[in-house]
C-alpha cells in the first residue's frame, strides 16, 4: 500500500530540503553519476517554476576524493577523509553547478559544520545566507565541511544535516533520497516478511526499534540516522519522506505516489521555531520598547530599532532576548541581529541611519518577526 499523503504533501510544500546519498550520485570507481543528477536537476526545475523553493543536501565529496587521490576503497585516516573530502567537493560542486545552470539556475555551494546550525550566532548567519540564496531564485547545494571538521565535531552522517538543515531554512518538506524505498518493520534484506510502513506520525519506540545497522558502502548513515533526522525534522514542524533514489526523477516518482515512507509532524515549521524561541531558549538581555512599538509587534511585524527605549544586559547578535513594554512586562521573546552595544547605539533611530551610525550595513529590524516569538500579548 502507498502512502495517501504523497500528492497532498508536495501541494503544501513551499520550501523543500533534498539529500542525496553517497551511492546514489558517485559510482563504484569514483565517478560522478551525470544522467542521475540531471533527472534530479529536472525535477529541481519544476519544483522552482511552480514557485517551491529547493536545497540540496548533497553526499559524495569523499567517495569522489578517494578515488581521485589514488586512496581507492580502503579504510582512511581523518586526514585523508579532508584531504578526500578537499579534492571530491571541487569535483561534486561542479557537477550540480553544472546540471543546475543547464536548466537555468544558479547554484551556490554552501560548506557547514555542525556550529554552524547549532550555535546561535553561527545559525542566524547561515540561515540569512540561504535565505538570501532563495529569494535571489539560487538553489544552495550544501554540504559537511569535512575538509576542517574532526571526528569529534562532525556530523557523521548527511541525514542529521539534512534535518538542521531543514530546520535551520525553516523547510515544510524533507526528502531523504537513499538506496531503500522507506522504512519497514524490519530489515527487508534479512527479513522477507517485512513489512513497509507508508506513514509515521510519532517516533515511537517500536518504530525506533525497527532501524538496522548500516550497510557496508559508502554511506556513513543508515536507518538510524534517518530515524534521528525524523526525530530533528518533526519537532521543527518538517515533514520528511524516506524514499528510494534509484530512478531517473526521484521526486517526481514520490509526486506521483511511488512508494515512500512519509512522517508527518504535528505543527509548522514556523510555529515550531517560535516555540522554540519562546521556552528553550535562555534569554541572555531585554529590550524596553515604547506603546507604538508594542502595537507593531501585537500586529505581527518585526521590532525596528526606532521603538527601542532602553537595552538591558549584555548580548552577542544571535542570543535570545526579552521585550518589555515600559511597565517591564515582557510582552515577546526573540533571536537579536546586533549585540546589545550595537542597539544603544541605534535604538530610537531610523533603520535607514544603521549604517552612518555602526559603519555597516546590518539588517533593517533588531529582531525579525520570523525570529520572534509573542509571549504576552494584550
Amino acid at each position: 500500500m502507498n502512502a495517501v499523503v504523497e500528492p497532498a504533501a508536495f501541494a503544501r510544500t513551499r520550501r523543500l530540503v533534498v539529500k542525496t546519498g553517497s551511492a546514489l550520485i558517485v559510482d563504484d570507481a569514483g565517478g560522478i553519476r551525470a544522467d542521475w543528477l540531471d533527472g534530479l536537476a529536472d525535477d529541481i526545475a519544476n519544483l522552482k517554476a511552480r514557485g517551491i523553493d529547493a536545497i540540496v543536501v548533497t553526499s559524495g565529496a569523499v567517495a569522489v576524493g578517494r578515488w581521485k587521490l589514488g586512496y581507492g576503497k580502503r579504510e582512511l585516516k581523518i586526514e585523508e577523509k579532508q584531504a578526500a573530502a578537499a579534492t571530491g567537493q571541487v569535483w561534486l560542486a561542479h557537477a550540480w553547478i553544472k546540471a543546475l545552470a543547464a536548466r537555468g539556475i544558479v547554484g551556490a555551494q554552501v560548506l557547514l559544520t555542525p556550529e554552524d546550525t547549532e550555535s546561535r550566532r553561527r545559525h542566524l548567519n547561515a540561515r540569512a545566507t540561504v535565505a538570501t540564496l532563495l529569494e535571489a531564485g539560487a538553489v544552495p547545494v550544501i554540504n559537511e565541511n569535512d575538509t576542517t571538521a574532526t571526528e569529534e565535531i562532525r556530523f557523521g552522517d548527511n541525514d542529521r544535516l539534512a534535518a538542521r538543515v531543514a530546520q535551520m531554512a525553516s523547510a515544510d518538506t524533507l526528502i531523504l533520497l537513499s538506496d531503500i524505498d522507506g522504512l519497514y518493520t524490519a530489515d527487508p534484506h534479512r527479513d522477507p516478511s517485512a513489512r513497509h510502513l507508508p506513514e509515521v506520525g510519532e517516533l515511537t519506540p517500536d518504530i525506533l526499534a525497527m532501524a538496522g545497522e548500516a550497510r557496508p558502502g559508502y554511506s556513513s548513515g543508515g536507518m538510524v540516522t534517518k530515524l534521528g533526522a525524523a526525530r530533528i525534522a518533526l519537532g521543527a514542524g518538517c515533514r520528511m519522506a524516506i524514499a528510494s533514489g534509484k530512478v531517473q526523477r526521484p521526486l517526481s516518482a514520490i509526486e506521483a505516489g511511488g512508494r515512500c515512507t512519509w512522517f508527518m509532524p504535528q505543527g509548522s515549521p514556523a510555529s515550531a521555531r517560535k516555540r522554540w524561541i519562546a521556552g528553550t531558549v535562555e534569554p541572555a538581555g531585554s529590550v524596553v520598547i515604547d506603546d507604538g512599538a508594542v502595537r507593531a509587534l501585537e500586529r505581527g511585524t518585526s521590532l525596528l530599532p526606532a521603538g527601542i527605549v532602553a537595552v538591558e544586559g549584555v548580548f552577542d547578535r544571535g542570543d535570545a532576548i526579552r521585550v518589555r513594554d515600559r511597565s517591564g512586562r515582557e510582552i515577546a521573546r526573540g533571536l537579536s541581529a546586533y549585540a546589545s552595544a550595537d542597539v544603544k547605539r541605534i535604538m530610537g533611530r531610523r533603520s535607514s541611519e544603521i549604517e552612518d551610525i555602526l559603519g555597516f550595513r546590518g539588517r533593517d529590524e533588531i529582531i525579525h518577526r520570523d525570529d520572534l516569538a509573542m509571549t504576552n500579548a494584550s
